[in-house]
Order: structure tokens, then sequence, then C-alpha cells
């Protein structure tokens, strides 16, 4: 699969799981929802690797990195957004979760020596201003008070959370471990730590029978789990952390398309300049520069 299907894909499903989470609100308490979900896209995987004779063996030391996965990509990263709903709208979150970009373009130069680009730090500019402008009336109406606050807080340490996930998985590839099994074993460390984490806050054991919730949760499952973070993980492993994280900026303008048309969300003046700046740092990120576009472009 090409590197535009990868991105295209992951911004797709993505963009379209916001809708499918708030059908998770109600019944059953959200740690032990986001546990369900990876117990199932772990089992999904795990039978895939063993139906196509993929190994699911890693020396101990592979282990620690895949279970950091599992932890800070699986597992912490959702638990805190998840709370931070509570205190926030959605927008206000997903302004926040775009700065993930900026956290991997960071964390690959210090964790990894991963050069700089200006040009992909740019682009990294234009989209948080451009969902600052999405989310402008989100943002001026947000109280700084104590509950606003915390959330912020929280959604600042899960995207944080979600860039040490991207590094730990940046550093299984470049291990040379393959996508898939560690994506399986990683889902299956998440679902454990998140069902630990769900059960000693006091989560009862609560399932919501209802299509609605069930329908959702499959689909967060295999889409937004297995398929996803499959294409994700694998363009990140090509292209690098901090083009591939741009995924990030441009997904909650697919949320919005969606929640135009199911729950009237209304365009603004704002709004539609902050799409023409992401779409415009979007370009800037994953175009490649003229001189590497020069030397592919001369035959070998």
């Amino acid at each position: 699969m090409g590197n535009g299907f990868l991105y295209v894909a992951t911004v797709l499903i993505w963009g379209s799981t916001w809708y499918a989470i708030k059908m998770q609100l109600g019944v059953v308490d959200p740690d032990l929802s986001v546990a369900y979900r990876f117990v199932i896209a772990a089992a999904v995987l795990i039978a895939f690797c063993l139906a196509t004779g993929r190994s699911l063996r890693f020396a101990p030391r592979h282990h620690l990195f895949i279970a950091a996965q599992g932890l800070f990509l699986f597992c912490l990263n959702y638990w805190l957004f998840y709370h931070a709903t509570f205190e926030l709208t959605t927008g206000v979150v997903a302004v926040v979760f775009s700065l993930i970009m900026l956290m991997n373009i960071l964390n690959g130069a210090v964790l990894f020596g991963t050069r700089v680009e200006p040009r992909v730090l740019a682009a990294a500019g234009l989209g948080v201003i451009g969902l600052v402008l999405v989310f402008w009336d989100e943002l001026a109406a947000l109280d700084f008070t104590s509950g606003p606050m915390v959330g912020l807080g929280l959604s600042i340490v899960a995207t944080y959370s979600a860039s040490l996930g991207n590094m730990a998985s940046l550093r299984n590839t470049r291990a040379g471990l393959p996508v898939i099994p560690v994506n399986a074993l990683g889902m299956a460390y998440g679902a454990v730590f998140m069902t630990i984490l769900a059960l000693a806050r006091g989560a009862a054991l609560d399932f919501d029978p209802s299509p609605g919730y069930v329908g959702s949760l499959i689909y967060l499952a295999i889409f937004g789990s297995v398929l996803a973070f499959g294409f994700y993980l694998t363009l990140l492993a090509r292209i690098g952390a901090d083009r591939a994280a741009y995924a990030a900026v441009v997904f909650p303008i697919v949320a919005l398309i969606i929640s135009t048309f199911l729950e009237d969300y209304v365009w603004t003046a704002p709004a539609l300049t902050g799409v023409a700046l992401i779409l415009g740092g979007n370009v800037l990120a994953v175009a490649k520069p003229k001189s590497a576009a020069r030397k592919e472009a001369q035959p070998g």
C-alpha cells in the first residue's frame, strides 16, 4: 500500500471515531469501554497473526518496548482523554491533541537525533493555528476555572503520552520488529493495563447490549484500532514521526464534516480559514523537498 493511501485512510477512519466514541458514553464506564475496545482489537490481530504464520515471539528486551507502546499509546492517552472530556468540549481536546506533531518533532530530535526540518515545523505551526481558528468559538468561551484547567492539563499529558507511544513504536520498527505482531501484543498489553486501571477505580463490569454501543465498539476496535493504527504506524516507520503525526491535525476536520450532517455543526469564517491553513500545511508537510524530487527524477 502506498503512503498516500495509508495517510488518507488514517485520517478518514480516525476522523470518524469521534462520533463513535460519543456513542460509547452512557451505561458502561468509559475506562472499561476502552479496555473492551483493545481486548477485541488484540484478539483479532493475534488471531490474524496465528492464521497467517506471523510469529509473536520476541526477545524480553523487545517486550519491554512493546509494553511501553501499549501503555502509552493504547492505554494512558485514552484514559486521560476520556476524563478530560468531562471538563472540556471535544473541540478543545482536538486542538490540544494537534500538538502531538510538535511533540513528535521534539521527541524524535531528543530520543533519536532526528533532524528537525524547518518545512515540517512550519507545517505543524500552520496546522495548529488552523485548528485554533476552527475551534475559535470554543476556545474563546473557555472558562479558566479549576475544572477546565484540569481538563486542559489532562489533555496535554494525554497528548504527550501518545507521542511517547509513537516513539516506542518508532524504536520497535527501527529494531526490525514487524508492525502487525507488535501492534497485536501492544494492544494486548494496553488492554491489560486499561483493565487494571478500570478495576482499580472501582468500575463495574457492565456491558451495554444495545446496537449503538455494540456497533460503535466493533467499529472502534476493528477500524479505529486494528486498521487505523496499522496504517498509521506503518506510515510512521516509512516517513517519520513528525510527518506522519500531521494526520492528527487533519482528522478533526473529518470529524467536523461528520458533525455538520449528524450534529448540525455550523461553519464560520474563522473555521473556513482554519481549514484552508490546515490543508496548506498538509501539502507542505507531505511534499518532498525540491532537491529530493530532482534526485528521484534523475535516471538511475
